[in-house]
C-alpha cells in the first residue's frame, strides 16, 4: 500500500502522522485540552487558531521522526468531515497545498471512517465484514463494516453521544473537561451499584425498544437529580460512587446493544473506536460477553482511541489502493453521514 502523510484537525487536537502498509511511521499530536479546559468544552474559534499555529511545525516533525522525505510520500490525507468547519479547513488547506507542490495525489477523509481504521493499526490483517462500536465525544453509532468506503449505520444515538455523557456528568461532579478519563480514574474506588441509573431505551411506535439505538440525556438528567438531592440535603457528594454507577451503566448499555447487533448480523468480530474505546469498563465487559459469545472484540491502542492522523492515513491509504482521490475543489462539512463516504472521491 502507499506511503501516506495525513493530517487530522476535526477538533481540538492537532495531528499529523505518516503511515506505510498499515505501519506508522510517524504520528505526532498536539492537544488542545489544557487551553479548552478553562472554558468546559472546545471553542471553535480558539481551536482553529490553534491548528494555525501548529499543523506546520508537526508536519516536519512527523517527516524528520519518520526519516523520510516528500520524495517517499505517495500521496496526502486530510479530515474532512464531519468536524468543526473553521478547524477542518486548516488541515484542507494545509494538505491541498502540500499536494500542488509536491505533485501528490490529494484525499479528504471521513472522520468516523478514520475511527473505524484505527483497528487496522494494531491489526493489520483484519477483513470486513465486521461490526464497528464507534463511541466519542460527538459519535455514537454501530456500524456494519461493508469494505472500504462501504458501511451501513445499525444503530446510533439519539441525543448526547457517550463521550459528550461523560463531559457533562463530569461537570455536574465539578471534575473538570475533559470527563472520560477523570470519571474512569474515579470509577475504580467506587461502587457501580451504588445507585441504579436509567439505561436509556428508544421506544418503537408499535411497541417494544429499538434493539441497537442509544440514549444518553435521561441517564445525565437522573445524576443530576441525585446531585441536586444531596446539594438539598447539605451532603457531600459520593463523587466515586456517583461516578463508577454512571460509566457502569454507559458500559453495559454499549455492550448490551454491540454483542446483540453483531449476533444478530452473524458478524464474528466487533472493532470499537473512538475517545469512549480508552474507558476500562467498557473494555472489560465488552471483551467478557465477546468471549462468553464466542466473538471477538479488538480495541485499538490507546494513543489511536483518541483523534490522531495516523487512522486517516490508514483509511486514505486503502481509498489510493481502490483508486479513490478527492478533487481539489473539495471542502469541509460539519455533518456528514458515514454512509455517503464515497461522494468525496472519484476514480483516477
Amino acid at each position: 500500500m502507499a506511503t501516506v502523510l495525513a493530517i487530522e484537525t476535526s477538533c481540538d487536537e492537532t495531528g499529523v502522522a505518516i503511515v506505510k502498509n498499515r505501519k506508522v511511521c510517524s504520528n505526532v499530536v498536539a492537544s488542545q485540552i489544557p487551553i479548552h479546559r478553562p472554558y468546559g468544552g472546545v471553542v471553535p474559534e480558539v481551536a482553529s487558531r490553534q491548528h494555525l499555529e501548529m499543523v506546520n511545525p508537526l508536519i516536519t516533525e512527523a517527516l524528520s521522526s519518520a526519516n523520510q522525505d516528500w520524495t517517499d510520500i505517495d500521496a496526502i490525507a486530510t479530515t474532512c468531515a464531519p468536524g468543526l468547519v473553521g478547524a477542518l479547513l486548516v488541515g484542507i488547506t494545509a494538505a491541498k497545498s502540500l499536494a500542488m507542490v509536491h505533485q501528490k495525489p490529494f484525499l479528504g477523509v471521513h472522520h468516523l471512517e478514520g475511527h473505524i481504521y484505527a483497528s487496522y493499526l494494531s491489526e493489520p490483517d483484519l477483513k470486513p465484514p465486521f461490526l464497528c462500536l464507534l463511541v466519542s465525544g460527538g459519535h455514537t453509532s454501530l456500524i456494519r463494516v461493508i469494505g472500504c468506503g462501504q458501511y451501513e449505520t445499525l444503530g446510533q444515538t439519539r441525543d448526547d453521544a457517550a463521550g459528550e455523557a461523560f463531559d457533562k456528568v463530569a461537570r455536574l461532579l465539578n471534575l473538570g473537561y475533559p470527563g472520560g478519563p477523570v470519571i474512569d480514574r474515579l470509577a475504580a474506588s467506587g461502587n457501580p451499584q451504588a445507585f441504579p441509573l436509567p439505561e436509556g431505551r428508544i421506544s418503537l411506535p408499535g411497541g417494544g425498544y429499538h434493539p441497537y439505538d442509544s440514549s444518553f440525556s435521561g441517564l445525565k438528567t437522573a445524576v443530576l437529580r441525585l446531585v441536586d438531592k444531596f446539594n438539598q440535603k447539605g451532603v457531600e457528594l459520593p463523587v466515586a460512587d456517583l461516578a463508577a454507577s454512571f460509566q457502569d451503566t454507559v458500559a453495559r448499555g454499549l455492550t448490551k446493544r454491540a454483542i446483540a447487533c453483531a449476533l444478530n448480523y452473524q458478524l464474528d468480530t466487533i472493532t470499537v473506536g473512538g475517545g469512549v474505546a480508552a474507558n476500562s469498563r467498557l473494555r472489560h465487559l465488552l471483551q467478557e460477553a465477546a468471549k462468553e459469545n464466542h466473538l471477538r472484540v479488538l480495541f485499538p491502542p490507546m494513543k489511536f482511541c483518541t483523534d490522531n492522523a495516523a487512522m486517516i492515513a490508514c483509511a486514505a491509504a486503502d481509498h489510493l489502493e481502490h483508486d479513490h482521490i478527492s478533487p481539489l475543489t473539495l471542502g469541509a462539512y460539519s455533518r456528514m453521514a458515514i454512509a455517503d463516504v464515497m461522494n468525496l472521491y472519484e476514480a483516477i
